[in-house]
């Protein structure tokens, strides 16, 4: 074996354990019994605290990187990232753990369109025929009937929720791409601490009283599901090619929907089955480069300068929210194209 295939397995068992631990994430905002509002305030409390102690340990404070500009897009970032978290797990509620993964892995999507909406980046008719095909998946995996529309309801709403957190983490996106010559981590842990005075004044902290054991599940959020997770995702995209990235990013509401099923006996009935392969496949068309040849190379070319250098090159790079860099290597800035869904 090859130490280039070895550091892209160790690269694949990371993502591959992130996005598992991302599909648990339901069944811990659940099993918490605090509100939304309540839950998203103390995973960015626990998860500034996990994602500080581990920049902390790591030193990358020193020549952090951010100026004025980029910790402003950062915290503006934060923002839409907070309040997504919050009507995801709002969905939840109304729906299902299934549906309302689903229906929010229409991300990629958003992106692709606000993108063009907001910045004019190019929008070429296949893109728009296969952004078409995933929101008729979309339909079939909502299981929205006439009667929803006529009766309105919880369900609906909870289907609009899940749309609209899926809207605010491709703002979210956007707006972090423009971020450059930054540690992912930092990114992250500014976005969660933008997090904690943002949602205080939502936070009902009498309604915790009595919450005893269940306190394990808000600290697991925090720790696991943003210290843990975040971190092993950072170091598995700068192993990894951007296709590789895109196909195990799936893992993540497919282990949702087993989790759904496995602890609460739902799952999605044969028409919204159907459904699913529709926005996979969609997703998969707008995500990955065009050729899996000289598309595919330069972008991974490019991002392997980043992981090696610590710094950017001259031409701007496209960056998302965060991801990895360094000597093992934590990247300055994630790939050019937003391909792993982040709960």
């Amino acid at each position: 074996m090859t130490s280039a295939t070895a550091v892209e397995n160790k690269g694949t068992a990371q993502l591959t354990a992130a996005m598992m631990l991302s599909g648990t994430l339901g069944v811990f905002v659940v099993e918490s019994g605090a509100s939304p509002f309540n839950v998203v305030f103390f995973r960015v409390l626990f998860g500034a605290l996990a994602l500080g102690g581990y920049a902390l340990s790591r030193g990358y404070f020193r020549g952090h990187g951010f100026t004025p500009r980029t910790l402003g897009l950062a915290a503006l970032g934060g923002v839409f990232i907070v309040f997504n978290w919050v009507l995801l797990f709002q969905s939840y509620e109304n729906t299902s753990i299934s549906v309302a993964t689903v229906v929010y892995h229409t991300q990629p999507f958003y992106v692709v369109l606000l993108g063009a909406l907001l910045f004019r980046e190019r929008l070429t008719a296949s893109k728009v025929g296969w952004i078409a095909l995933a929101f008729a998946g979309l339909i079939l995996v909502s299981g929205v009937s006439p009667a929803d529309f006529a009766n309105g309801g919880s369900y609906l709403t909870g289907v609009g929720q899940a749309l609209l957190a899926a809207l605010l983490y491709g703002l979210s996106t956007l707006v972090t791409k423009r971020i450059t010559g930054v540690r992912p981590h930092l990114i992250a842990l500014v976005q969660v601490l933008v997090g904690i005075p943002l949602l205080l004044p939502f936070a009902d902290f009498g309604a915790m009283r009595g919450t005893g054991a269940d306190w394990g599940w808000l600290v697991g959020l925090g720790v696991v599901h943003t210290g843990l997770m975040y971190v092993l995702m950072y170091a598995a995209y700068a192993k990894l090619p951007t296709a590789k990235i895109a196909v195990l990013a799936f893992t993540y509401p497919a282990v949702a929907m087993l989790m759904d099923w496995a602890v609460y006996g739902h799952h999605i009935g044969l028409v919204q089955t159907l459904g699913v392969p529709l926005i996979v496949t969609a997703s998969l068309k707008v995500t990955l480069p065009r050729t899996a040849g000289t598309a595919g190379t330069a972008g991974t070319s490019r991002f392997a300068r980043i992981t090696r250098t610590g710094r950017t090159p001259r031409t701007p790079v496209a960056a998302p929210a965060p991801r990895t860099a360094a000597h093992e290597p934590e990247a300055a800035s994630r790939p050019a194209t937003p391909v792993a869904s982040e709960a």
